[in-house]
């Protein structure tokens, strides 16, 4: 294999201990991170002649860099391996697919009158964490049913058991009322306490607790509260009849975890086993796993989902042997405080009939979804048809480019480029412009800016010499079969006046849509095209013209928050322009600068541990 010296050089120096190792292509784009016990022979093996897969192969084409971090142990790369592909969501690595964080329930425990809540994101501030789930609507679905059982608080009341009278949630019964003293608190604690250990699958105990203070209730004359009891309990077995019993009630807690695969993409099915009984599953689709065996999916699996769900059961059951079993058996052995953690492959017995079961799950989701990614490309089709047609098309306009400009009273002006091919967001495409020669709020100057920019780019990769250049930028080097700018007949005047200066007035078909009434207006034509409101053509343009504006408003606000940010890191004695590079380059934001340990912080460069202390006092 040809090698650059550059490369050569680095496979010369690679060190025999263990670490990470992180490849990057031409333009400095992380594009893979793995981990090694010996970093030298894992790294040098990529560079062999006879590679195990295309996939493989392709990465190894585009790597131009490697850099390495060591670490003291397997379990420390491991760790640092997962937070690296966390943060950079190499190409070539396996990853769940949703870049988004997923949705979980949070019991705020840590205040004195705990509420219960949907988050993203997982904080250490005593709270208790359950999830991940994959439906944020279907967490909603079953906090709403949970409240009827547990009428936990939802409002922002300071909460001192002395107000004059409760909300109509305590007159429907769901809320208990510690605002008035109808609870105290060591009994709203008591009930939120439960709600926890029924999501956690352990209800055995809450319900025979229910039914002794039902009793005694009753035998000391509260017929309201034994009545009122009694309604808890008749909700909570009304749940628990819906789950299925699979083992005795003292089985081990564990997590039975299967998947099946199609396209390129794996989804995984997790079934939750606890208290002996099923209480639940979710899914999970993988993308990246073309061509990568089923133990190393599953291993890529393993390692994001526990990391991000905030529990770990006693026990994992899969449908194969993974290689690193050892090593992430040792680390999920940490994560639930020292205590041991089991993965097994079942071969026989009710074990490999519920992994079965999960495979067959996983297998009809893979079906489902394919069937509505299928009806998705449908209407796309459609889409494009119903464009082709309203605007006197010879093809459909498979590339459709549209512009937004979003500012504060003219300042921090950013213009926003979102791409769509075949009817899909081509998000790799987008790009934003900040706006440079337009002072005020002049929208319609400043859309001239941007197209002027985005065509001088295009012309310019138009010269062979340029586009052989490794910056060419191929949002730029294509020109888009409709041109959407979003403004109406003001705006539409403006993009005329571009493609006329670039000779592309007639090559282009261009439109100007105005919100109101979503009319589309084109060049020497006084009525404007009236898309018919049910049609999939009418869907689309509203759709890419969202899309242009939620990106325009978001790097405007990115823009404005930059600002913000830069000014409070400068107000910091001893940080300077320098060093605000460089925090913000190893944290990636100011919310992660403030986040950041002592500990952290001093591992970025030049960070001493007095300027760490004075970075979380001024960001406290």
């Amino acid at each position: 294999m040809n090698l650059s010296e550059h490369l050569q050089g680095i496979l010369d120096s690679l060190p025999t201990k263990p670490g990470c190792y992180i490849m990057k292509n031409a333009d400095g784009k992380i594009i893979y991170v793995g981990k090694a016990v010996n970093l030298r022979n894992r790294v040098r093996s990529y560079f062999h002649t006879n590679l195990p897969d295309a996939k493989t192969r392709q990465l190894v084409r585009h790597i131009a860099d490697i850099e390495w971090i060591l670490v003291g142990s397997e379990l420390e790369a491991l760790i640092l391996e997962m937070n690296l592909i966390k943060r950079h969501r190499p190409m070539y690595n396996i990853r769940m697919k949703d870049d988004k964080r997923y949705p979980y329930i949070k019991v705020h425990w840590g205040e004195p009158f705990p509420k219960v809540t949907v988050t993203r994101q997982i904080v250490e501030d005593g709270s208790r964490y359950y999830g991940p789930y994959t439906s944020a609507w279907a967490v909603y679905q079953s906090l709403d049913v949970l409240r009827r059982v547990f009428p936990f608080l939802t409002c922002d009341r300071d909460i001192t058991g002395k107000d004059a009278r409760a909300c109509l949630y305590y007159d429907i019964k769901l809320c208990t009322a510690p605002c008035i003293g109808a609870i105290n608190q060591a009994g709203y604690r008591q009930m939120i306490d439960d709600l926890c250990h029924f999501l956690e699958g352990h209800s055995e105990g809450i319900v025979a607790r229910l039914q002794e203070q039902m009793t005694q209730a009753a035998e000391g004359l509260q017929f309201e509260r034994a009545a009122a009891l009694r309604d808890q309990l008749r909700a909570i077995e009304q749940i628990i009849s819906r789950q299925k019993v699979v083992f005795s009630s003292d089985y081990v807690d564990s997590d039975v975890i299967a998947m099946a695969r199609t396209n390129g993409e794996a989804c995984i099915q997790v079934f939750f086993i606890r208290g002996g009984k099923l209480i639940g599953r979710e899914y999970f689709i993988m993308e990246g796993a073309d061509e990568t065996p089923d133990a190393s999916v599953l291993t890529e699996f393993l390692k994001q989902f526990y990391d991000e769900t905030p529990t770990v059961p006693g026990q994992l059951l899969l449908p194969t042997d993974i290689e690193e079993a050892q090593i992430i058996r040792e680390w999920l052995n940490t994560r639930r405080g020292g205590e041991k953690v089991e993965i097994r492959v079942p071969r026989e017995g009710q074990q490999s009939e519920l992994v079965k079961m999960a495979a067959e799950n996983a297998a009809e989701t893979l079906t489902a979804l394919k069937a509505q990614w299928e009806n998705d490309t449908h209407r796309q089709e459609q889409a494009l048809a119903d464009l082709q047609s309203a605007f006197g098309l010879a093809e459909p306009p498979n590339r459709i480019e549209c512009y937004d400009i979003s500012n504060t009273q003219g300042v921090m002006a950013v213009g926003s480029m979102v791409v769509f091919e075949q009817g899909a967001p081509k998000k790799g495409h987008y790009r934003r412009f900040n706006i440079r020669t337009v002072q005020g709020p002049d929208d319609f100057a400043s859309m001239e800016e941007v197209l002027r920019r985005r065509f001088g780019r295009w012309k310019l990769l138009n010269d062979p010499e340029t586009i052989q250049s490794k910056k060419a930028d191929p949002s730029f080097a294509r020109l888009p079969d409709l041109l959407i700018v979003d403004g109406g007949k003001g705006q539409l005047g403006r993009a005329v006046k571009v493609l006329e200066e670039y000779g592309l007035l007639g090559q282009i078909p261009v439109t100007g849509l105005a919100k109101q009434n979503e009319e589309l207006f084109v060049p020497l034509r006084a009525e404007p095209i009236i898309l018919p409101r049910q049609s999939q053509g009418l869907y689309l343009v509203q759709r890419v013209r969202d899309e242009a504006h939620r990106f325009a408003i978001t790097a405007h606000r990115a823009r404005r928050d930059k600002q913000g940010v830069a000014s409070r890191l400068d107000s910091i004695p001893g940080i300077g322009p320098s060093r605000r590079r460089v925090l913000l380059k190893h944290f990636g934001s100011i919310e992660d600068i403030r986040e950041a340990t002592l500990e952290e912080l001093q591992r970025a460069p030049g960070i001493t541990k007095k300027l760490a202390e004075t970075i979380k006092e001024q960001l406290a």
